[in-house]
């Protein structure tokens, strides 16, 4: 594709004409990015960038059958929701269908924010409470309602004044967290901490209305939750009168690998109230979800007020959603993700018996987080070393991002198509990068050789037993140059 304008008047009309809050990634030295396919990202030089961060890109970038879709709809008709038309019922049949039977009642909107939103505003009408219980580090999405319960934001905010009716529960880290590895049963510890929360709420005559999380959170630094942690969090919740909010607008989507839901890895025996989705949903078109049962729904429309998105739910939204969950099924990108991710993982595993920088390997899935640290007996975040890494894995034409509280861990969320090639040219390369780091810094080698201090076993983290499957069922994806 040609370019409108050289790289430096595209900064330059940047600078004049878009608001400076408006960050870009590589600030000092950004990336002008004019194509995509697959997994693949290209720049006004023809160069090829190896996209590890691209959540949203969740089938692989331009991929023909999403485009086809979109187009074609796009050629015949789009409206709104107010005309029936069969798109919106079938889409919504079929994400019914990967969900537990009791959530089977949907609102599209156009983004993770507004979905998160509307969430907020269900589980307020339904209880008749108004209190929200958020995690620590969490992010929610970048309306007011929703920068009032993301720590991740408000955190960064001068002056500002917390909204009252806002609680933060510590984030369910057994890493860095207030419980850790070590701790007998983790689960039970930081749901507690929630119990209390409730508890003092109470006490000053406040009642909960929600509880939200990311079924694994992203920006806090792709925590796993212990297994059975949102079980016994649900349990305080719902006795006191409040829900649970699902926020898998981040991981859901087969990104997990065993699961089609991230909250689904919490077991059998755990449903969330109201599921919101997004980023992901249309591969880069924007539309978002928000999933709940009959009777929260039914509470939401007896206030009186009808809910109307204007484009929420169009017809050419919902023909792209299709489109997207047929390539997850036909492509297998699912089981994809499960096989990718633990060979990626099992590479990292390997990789921190060898750098002392590395802390911890977790993930499932294509979701996976290296922490790096100063000091493993300290856990000191080695927050210069990874934003490092990350500029010098961009000169190698990787795109990785670090984030979490310290900006130290290293994040893979990369499109679905991603293979055991790229995994290992990321993971040779962060090789080369962290040992280069390390003897500039002195540091000796690991004494510690393996994982059995840490607790590096989310999942699939530490599975030593991986079978490495060569060959990728996607390999129309792998290598694309044009």
């Amino acid at each position: 594709m040609a370019e409108t304008f050289d790289k430096k008047k595209t900064i330059d009309l940047r600078h004049k004409y878009i608001g400076p809050s408006c960050k870009v990634f590589f600030g000092h030295d950004p990336i002008k990015i004019v194509r995509a396919k697959g997994q693949y990202m290209y720049d006004e030089k023809g160069d090829k960038y190896l996209d590890c961060i691209n959540n949203v890109a969740h089938v692989g970038h331009s991929h023909p059958d999403v485009v086809k879709a979109g187009a074609t709809q796009m050629e015949i008709l789009n409206t709104n929701s107010r005309f029936l038309h069969d798109n919106l019922v079938e889409y919504a049949q079929r994400l019914q269908a990967t969900l537990p039977d009791s959530l089977s009642v949907c609102y599209f909107v156009n983004s993770g924010s507004e979905a998160n939103d509307l969430a907020l505003r269900l589980a307020w009408q339904y209880t008749g409470h108004k209190g929200i219980i958020t995690l620590d580090h969490a992010y929610h999405g970048h309306v007011s309602s929703l920068i009032d319960i993301s720590p991740y934001k408000f955190h960064q905010m001068t002056g500002s004044q917390r909204n009252q009716l806002v609680y933060v529960a510590p984030s369910p880290d057994i890493y860095r967290g207030i419980y850790r590895e070590d701790h007998p049963d983790p689960a039970t510890a930081y749901s507690d901490e929630v119990g209390n929360i409730i508890e003092n709420a109470r006490k000053k005559g406040q009642k909960i209305a929600a509880f939200i999380a990311e079924s694994l959170q992203s920006c806090g630094g792709q925590v796993i939750p212990p297994e059975g942690y949102f079980q016994k969090v649900a349990q305080h919740v719902r006795t006191a009168g409040g829900v649970f909010i699902a926020d898998e607008i981040q991981v859901g989507f087969g990104r997990a690998g065993t699961h089609f839901w991230a909250f689904q890895l919490q077991g059998k025996d755990f449903v969330p109230d109201i599921v919101t989705m997004g980023k992901p949903i249309g591969n880069g078109h924007p539309m978002a979800c928000v999933i709940t049962s009959r009777k929260i729904a039914e509470a939401f429309m007896s206030s009186g007020m009808e809910y109307f998105n204007t484009f929420g739910g169009n017809p050419v939204s919902c023909a792209i959603g299709l489109a997207v969950l047929d390539v997850i099924e036909k492509e297998a990108l699912q089981g994809n993700a499960l096989r990718v991710g633990r060979y990626l993982t099992e590479l990292l595993r390997q990789q921190k018996e060898k750098h002392p920088l590395i802390g911890d390997i977790r993930g499932v899935g294509l979701f996976v987080g290296v922490e790096l640290v100063k000091d493993r007996s300290k856990r000191t975040a080695a927050t210069a070393e990874a934003q490092d890494v990350i500029h010098k894995l961009k000169e190698h034409r990787i795109l990785l991002s670090a984030d979490g509280p310290d900006r130290n861990v290293l994040k893979f969320k990369p499109p679905m198509c991603f293979s055991e090639e790229n995994a290992k040219f990321a993971v040779d390369m962060i090789d080369e990068i962290l040992t280069a780091i390390e003897k500039t810094l002195g540091l000796p080698a690991p004494s510690d050789v393996g994982c059995a201090n840490h607790h590096s076993c989310h999942g699939v983290s530490c599975d030593k037993t991986v079978q490495k499957q060569h060959g990728n069922r996607n390999s129309h994806l792998n290598g694309v140059d044009s």
